[in-house]
């Protein structure tokens, strides 16, 4: 058992072997419930209303298409809770989307090939972000989403902190799930 087990992150990271399967078109009443928890968490609108909807399993994820472009992921977390949230693709739109952490521009070629986000480049954090929280990073200059991770303490920690890891990766701008269309 681990010294600290609260710290001990939820550690479902996005697999090279993953493959979309069972990709199939979805009325919007069937997949509200999963839209609505995902606006109301990140206190955003998506407005799909009349865009071709489909859902697939991507791994233990499952993602769903607006317009064949992947922008919502259900994904689970080390004690099978699930978590709804935006692909990079779906940040793109909603830029004002809450549970965010920035990143100055020394910590970006690293996000960019997956590894995962150290503290020392953490500049700023939405207050409601906890630990356990899946978050989006983004960069501090131009607020464009770099990376979704799971963040491994809360807002303030992550800003103060100097020395360690604050997020660990899930899915970042170049990864299958990026390049998908």
């Amino acid at each position: 058992m681990p010294k600290n087990e609260s710290q001990t992150p939820p550690v479902m990271a996005m697999g090279n072997e993953w493959s979309i399967r069972k990709r199939r078109p979805v009325r919007r009443k069937n997949i509200a419930p999963l839209l609505k928890r995902l606006e109301a968490d990140l206190e955003l609108d998506l407005n799909v209303d009349g865009a071709f909807l489909e859902m697939a399993e991507y791994g233990p994820w499952t993602v769903v298409f607006v317009d064949r472009v992947p922008l919502v992921v259900e994904v689970p977390s080390e004690n099978d809770e699930r978590f709804v949230f935006l692909t990079l693709r779906g940040f793109l739109s909603h830029l004002d989307a809450l549970k965010w952490v920035e990143v100055d521009h020394g910590a970006i070629p690293f996000l960019m090939n997956g590894a995962d986000c150290m503290v020392a480049g953490v500049h700023g954090a939405e207050t409601s972000v906890v630990e356990g929280d899946l978050v989006w990073i983004r960069d501090m200059t131009h607020k464009r989403p770099l990376a979704l991770g799971w963040a491994l303490s809360d807002a303030e920690t992550l800003v103060e902190n100097t020395k360690g890891k604050g997020i660990k990766t899930v899915h970042w701008v170049g990864d299958d799930l990026w390049e998908m269309e």
